[in-house]
């Protein structure tokens, strides 16, 4: 389905002259280019188009490299680009942008460069400012010098080769210098004793008595589970997308009667701000004068524009698509709503994305009992080797390798059903999630206008007449639900005749003539301001009132023709995957939209989630609250959504999730991210997820058998630390084949970064 077009429109009512201008410069559509020599010839069109991104489809991407290289660098040195996603296999570009600017200029631009690209001679400088994501440094640099330790202690024992042995045990040294460095900075900054100490003690006992191999595979294996424990990790210091950075670096203000343009941090409260069609609200105020369609999809997460009128409040960061508007600024920067909803996310608790260390909880209690234990055998026996085999004998090595292993296995996992998984904390959340809580606009529903049926005010009338007369009223009216109209007309193959004179009235609807006819197109209140009567039809079709679904009203020469109504569908796997989470999963499912309350109480109701799970009219700030509110009592808490509005419930959730698809700030604020742009990816995070944790409960009993044994046997009989060790190291190398498990089963396609459907 083709997505939803930002609007672009003159202020007030609109003349045929001013259209037919606007018509010839913005293009809703672009099919096809002539250009006017053959060397920039190059058919492309839009596949569809949001504000701040748009698909194109271009053929020649698919055969030509060269060109499709040559585009790509293009796009991205574009100033206000932020983003180039290229298949060549679906021969389609996606192109993100800053929104600054009408869609129809920007959408004109990048047409340009798209035949730009033609030219083989061109020279296009790398863009500086959109490096190419690098990844990071990974952490298996730890394992260097252990592993230098190992081959030294193969060299001079097994191998018989001659290395003295203050060589093999300065090596062995330098290697435990992490294990020293975490328990000394434990003892520092938390005063207690914990298991790297523990180990610290064993591994320089056993090198006093030169076991050095025992040494090094004792080392070997401990920084192993804290390097894949650090893989697991996601960087807590990522770069957060700033919600007022697109706006207009200069603004139009009346002071003294007189307009001026100044810089936006020379706004001043009080001061009244004029802003103009197609440009970002600065500032949050009151209207003092005018009337204008408003796109608040930033703010709320409808695509739905809405109007607002002399006295009305508006927020900075949301667009005016038509009219002009003269705004009393009451809040600027960072005091305004988007500014606060920054400030909330900025503040967001960061926690520690490691996967927890189970065994800190399991292995850190049993420190004094171990080294009291190893003294005891000391004192009683004079044998360091015994006990030092006490030492050697903790549960913290076989989980620290086995549960970031399961953590990384079912990751990978994952990341083959298409779901990113960001973090090992996100694993573990997913795993006892009991609450999640789901945005509606293009979450659970498809974030688009769908025409879902026509009603005739006469039998006699033919529903296709209504839809072609509304249809050639709203043809190049870049309107979502003008371009839905559209759309459904040419689904049913509907011969669209040509306006004639027409007038546009913002937030109201359309005046036009046609084939003879004067025909109106609008709202209810349109319709009764024109004098038409509506009585009748809603004695014949009463449901119309009662079924909550938006309507458009179609008149012709002052009698009502019939009425077609729209909706934001669901999506076609919502209400199996809502089903599953609450029957299956046994989560407590909510709905938390910015959106009216009958609106999201038509879609809970098609989802069975009850009234008190549903919150409405909820701006960022209140989204976080409720999110807050479910954690304090007591839940732990998912929360699904894919804009900007969203960002700060993602933050405070125990778990976010989003979409590919998704706002870059969503995505970045996640937790998991559904590649394949399907909530169904979410019930498989969730079993991915308590799997794991199955699989950590098993480790945890493969580790503790066996260590619990052989410490009883050290205790009593005696142990040889060789011998300990095999059957410490032994039972962590099982359990960390065992939590491979989830990496060596046979899963789904691996993720597709592009979808060529779309």
């Amino acid at each position: 389905m083709v997505k939803m077009k930002q609007v672009l429109l003159t202020s007030g009512n609109v003349s045929q002259k001013q259209t037919a201008a606007m018509e010839r410069k913005s293009p809703t559509v672009v099919k096809q280019t002539k250009p006017k020599t053959r060397q920039f010839q190059v058919t492309y069109r839009v596949v569809h188009s949001t504000p701040g991104r748009v698909r194109f489809r271009i053929p020649r991407i698919a055969h030509d490299s060269n060109y499709a290289q040559r585009l790509q660098r293009l796009l991205a040195a574009e100033p206000q680009v932020t983003s180039v996603r290229l298949k060549p296999a679906a021969a389609s570009v996606v192109i993100r942008y800053l929104p600054s600017e009408p869609d129809s200029q920007m959408r004109s631009r990048l047409g340009k460069l798209i035949q730009l690209a033609t030219n083989a001679a061109l020279t296009i400088p790398e863009n500086p400012t959109q490096p190419e994501k690098s990844p990071e440094p990974g952490n298996w640099s730890r394992l260097k010098l252990p592993t230098l330790a190992t081959l030294i202690s193969l060299i001079s024992g097994p191998l018989g080769l001659s290395f003295h042995p203050l060589i093999v045990g300065g090596t062995i040294a330098l290697a435990t210098i992490p294990v020293a460095r975490r328990a000394i900075e434990s003892i520092i900054n938390e005063r207690r004793l914990n298991v790297d100490f523990l180990d610290l003690t064993a591994i320089t006992i056993i090198t006093a008595q030169r076991h050095f191999l025992t040494s090094c595979s004792m080392l070997g294996l401990i920084e192993l589970g804290e390097s894949i424990r650090e893989r697991t990790a996601r960087s807590s210091h990522s770069q957060t997308l700033d919600l007022l950075r697109s706006l207009a670096q200069v603004v139009w203000v009346e002071r003294n009667g007189e307009k001026q343009q100044i810089p936006i941090e020379q706004v001043q409260p009080e001061d009244t701000v004029i802003v103009y069609p197609g440009n970002q609200i600065p500032v949050d105020g009151q209207i003092l004068q005018g009337k204008a369609l408003i796109d608040e999809q930033k703010l709320t997460g409808e695509a739905m524009p809405v109007v607002r009128s002399e006295g009305d409040s508006v927020y900075a960061s949301t667009l005016v698509r038509e009219g002009q508007l003269y705004i009393l600024a009451e809040r600027i920067g960072a005091d305004t709503l988007a500014g606060r909803t920054l400030k909330l996310l900025q503040d967001a608790p960061v926690h520690d994305t490691r996967v927890e260390n189970y065994a800190a909880k399991i292995a850190d209690r049993m420190v004094l009992p171990t080294l009291l234990l190893g003294g005891v055998i000391f004192a009683l026996t004079r044998n360091a080797a015994r006990a030092a085999s006490i030492l050697t004998i903790d549960f913290a090595t076989g989980i620290r390798v086995s549960v970031p292993t399961t953590v990384m296995a079912a990751m990978l996992s994952a990341a083959r059903q298409g779901i990113l998984l960001r973090s090992g904390r996100a694993l573990e959340q997913l795993a006892r999630v009991d609450a999640i809580v789901f945005d509606k606009t293009g979450t659970l529903t498809q974030g688009d206008v769908a025409m879902i049926g026509i009603k005739t005010a006469d039998p006699a009338i033919s529903e296709l007449d209504v839809l072609r007369l509304a249809a050639a009223a709203e043809q190049r009216i870049t309107h979502p639900v003008a371009e839905a109209v559209i759309r459904y007309a040419n689904y049913q193959e509907v011969i669209i005749p040509q306006r004639g004179e027409w007038d546009y009235q913002v937030g109201l609807g359309i005046q036009a003539q046609i084939e003879g006819q004067t025909v109106l197109v609008g709202s209810e209140r349109f319709l009764v301001k024109e004098g038409i009567d509506l009585e009748s039809f809603y004695t014949a079709h009463p449901e119309v009132k009662t079924t909550g679904y938006p309507t458009i009203y179609v008149a012709s020469n002052g009698r009502l023709l019939g009425v077609l109504q729209y909706t934001d569908p669901l999506r076609p796997e919502s209400a199996e995957v809502i089903a599953m989470l609450r029957d299956e999963i046994g989560a407590e499912i909510h709905i938390l939209t910015g959106d009216n309350c009958q609106r999201a109480a038509t879609v809970a109701a098609q989802l069975n989630i009850p009234p008190s799970h549903t919150h409405a009219e909820a701006f960022p700030q209140r989204k976080a609250e409720v999110v807050q509110q479910l954690h304090e009592a007591g839940k732990t808490v998912a929360f699904v959504g894919d804009g900007l509005n969203d960002s700060a419930a993602l933050a405070y959730a125990d778990v976010s999730v989003s979409f590919r698809d998704g706002s870059d700030i969503a995505r970045e604020t996640a937790d998991v991210v559904l590649m394949q742009n399907n909530l169904q990816g979410l019930v498989e995070a969730i079993a991915i997820a308590r799997n794991a944790k199955e699989i950590i409960r098993q480790n945890t009993n493969i580790v503790a058998v066996p260590n619990l044994s052989g410490l009883a046997i050290a205790a009593t009989v005696g142990l040889n630390p060789m011998t300990a060790t095999l059957i410490n190291n032994g039972s962590s190398v099982i359990a960390g084949v065992n939590g491979l498990r989830p990496a060596l089963k046979g899963d789904k396609a691996a993720i597709e970064v592009e979808v060529a459907s779309d």
